[in-house]
């Protein structure tokens, strides 16, 4: 096919306008700014659990499975076991001075006697958002763990102190403090109630030792008293009685959540605790 030259102009003359506008339309939409991405989603609270007496951090491995397959952070430093202030402010410089940390907020839990350091620790600490009590002490400001522990009858630690701990004298201990483990012949159908036999035996061995002092130190400034909170407790708790666990809780407006288990829900009972925590973390984040 034969096209004229007047023809070919036109083609051309259409083919450059086309080409204008396209670049033009080009140019037009670079005018616009992208818009800006949409902002990253709030991350996930990390969570901090605090061990309690007579145990340590390897406690809360069944939970900690649960919660990191989750999705969440989780650390689990030592709780030095030597008295409530001195414990408090070990965890709240874990809190307040640890890069890893910075900026994000927490989840803070405690089992047993770490509920108590929880309390304390967070005081001051603007990212704590939510506080957990496992089976724990929530003392009110100037309340020790050994008065909550005597305001309810049934403690299977109450009554003559020698037929409960072994008292071992430890260096550096302010005068007539010892270090206290439970007696092997106790621990399993006390401490360790509701768990299998073997296991318990290897509880009973393993424990780190409470400091005797400890028990009667007053709690000082409570942060349950500004920060939600949430409780699990034992309902066959021979440690510290389910009545008096409900009491403290129903002080502190926790949430509570009930479960069949001794004083260590957080072992027998994980993936119940897990589930309470990510609540938390949940109405926190």
């Amino acid at each position: 096919m034969i096209i004229s030259r007047g023809r070919t102009r036109v083609i051309a003359a259409a083919a450059l306008a086309i080409t204008g506008l396209l670049a033009a339309g080009g140019q037009a939409a670079l005018a616009h700014p992208v818009p800006p991405r949409a902002a990253a989603a709030t991350p996930k609270p990390v969570i901090v659990l605090e061990h309690g007496a007579w145990a340590d951090a390897s406690s809360w491995d069944g939970v900690i499975q649960r919660l990191e397959r989750d999705g969440f952070t989780v650390y689990a430093p030592p709780n030095p076991l030597r008295g409530l202030s001195a414990d408090a402010s070990y965890l709240h410089d874990f809190l307040t001075q640890n890069a890893a940390l910075a900026g994000r907020p927490v989840v803070l839990v405690g089992h047993s006697y770490g509920g108590a350091v929880i309390s304390d620790a967070a005081v001051g600490d603007p990212e704590v958002k939510a506080l957990v009590y496992v089976d724990a002490f929530i003392p009110a400001p100037g309340e020790s763990v050994g008065q909550l522990l005597a305001a309810q009858p049934g403690s299977c630690l109450a009554g003559d102190p020698a037929t409960v701990f072994n008292a071992v004298p430890f260096p550096g201990a302010p005068a007539g403090d010892v270090d206290l483990y439970v007696l092997a012949s106790k621990f399993p159908g006390c401490f360790a109630s509701g768990l299998p036999a073997a296991e318990a035996a290897v509880l009973a061995a393993t424990q780190r030792p409470f400091a005797a002092a400890a028990g009667s130190e007053p709690s000082g400034p409570v942060a349950w008293l500004t920060v939600p909170s949430w409780a699990v407790i034992g309902t066959a708790d021979q440690v510290i009685p389910p009545a008096e666990l409900t009491a403290m809780a129903v002080r502190a407006h926790a949430r509570i959540t009930y479960v069949d288990a001794g004083h260590l829900s957080l072992i027998s009972r994980p993936g119940t605790v897990a589930r309470v925590i990510a609540a938390a973390a949940g109405a926190s984040g």
